[in-house]
């Protein structure tokens, strides 16, 4: 979807109005000469002319561009429909979607003082730099999507010669693929089956990591000599997440204490998430059921967003 840039807008100093500008600079802390210039997740604000007119339309008063503090102002894209992750680009800039909306200041903003109400906490959306140039006003952008991309690898002796169906990898697909149409989102999920190989599986791990937002294994988590899964992915894991798993094996091992077996694990490798799951379609429908539950909060928090 392409839009335009109507406006844009910077202030010096925090709590001032913003300007009208004919052109901005973005380096990686946001806007060079705005006041919100910095190393953090709300970098550059934006709102659709569109909202502006309609609020003015609403209070019977007339708001222009820069009066709600917003520093890009768009016409042609309704940010009620953008999610956090989304891309927002051009051949000189790209813009991370990092929150929708904000705490109103009531009292402290003109706007509420004047009328009541404001749009920005609503429809206002914020943003971090990717890509750094510069933009002026009547550049075009392109707003795309979040995808998220998901690989499930199983690791099988059997099932990687054609001896045996893999019964667990599209359990995990079916689930996965339910949750992210749950809450909106689309998402890529790819399987291959390997065999139970150190080598290989931590090969596959690193072709991975540069494209793939999380990984499921399922397969190689028991004691036997060929359950080279934990061996494997432990040591290529940034940072562990050892309370999900060790939930999911208390809560079962209540019921079944074959659960409490499983040494299954939970990380990241820079910003992708690995979750190493048995390989019963049993186990892992029980195991996706509890993920599912903070996989969208793990996916804010390791790119860096606090959604609490």
């Amino acid at each position: 979807m392409e839009f335009t840039v109507k406006s844009l807008n910077i202030s010096e100093e925090k709590g001032t109005t913003k300007h009208p500008v004919h052109e901005i600079t973005l380096n990686e802390n946001g806007i060079i000469g705005d006041a919100h210039n910095g190393d953090w997740h709300r970098q550059v604000s934006l709102l659709a002319i569109e909202q502006i007119n309609t609020f003015s339309d609403k209070y019977k008063k007339e708001f222009k561009a820069s009066d709600f503090a917003e520093n890009i102002t768009t016409e042609g894209i309704d940010f009620t429909n953008v999610k956090i992750l989304d891309i927002l680009e051009n051949e000189s800039v790209k813009l991370i979607i990092t929150q929708k909306g904000k705490k109103c200041h009531g009292g402290g903003c003109a706007i509420f003082t004047s009328v009541g109400q404001c749009v920005m906490p609503k429809e206002g959306i914020f943003s971090r730099v990717l890509k750094y140039g510069t933009l002026k006003p009547g550049d075009t952008m392109n707003y795309k999507q979040k995808i998220f991309k998901v690989a499930v690898i199983t690791l099988s002796d059997r099932a990687s010669r054609g001896e045996y169906e893999d019964l667990s990898g599209p359990v995990i697909k079916d689930m996965i693929s339910t949750f992210f149409m749950s809450i909106g989102r689309k998402s890529e999920i790819t399987g291959i089956i390997i065999p139970d190989d150190s080598a290989m599986l931590k090969k596959s791990i690193i072709e991975l990591s540069d494209s793939c937002d999380i990984v499921f294994t399922t397969g190689g988590t028991g004691i036997s000599n060929r359950d080279i899964t934990i061996e494997t992915i432990t040591p290529m894991l940034d940072k562990q997440i050892p309370g999900i798993t060790e939930m999911i094996r208390i809560k079962y091992g209540m019921e079944n204490p074959k659960a409490l077996l499983s040494r299954s694990v939970a990380g990241s490798i820079g910003r992708m998430l690995i979750f190493c799951l048995p390989g019963s379609p049993k186990a892992v429908r029980e195991y996706i059921a509890e993920i599912s539950k903070v996989l969208e909060h793990l996916i804010y928090m390791l790119n860096g967003l606090d959604n609490h």
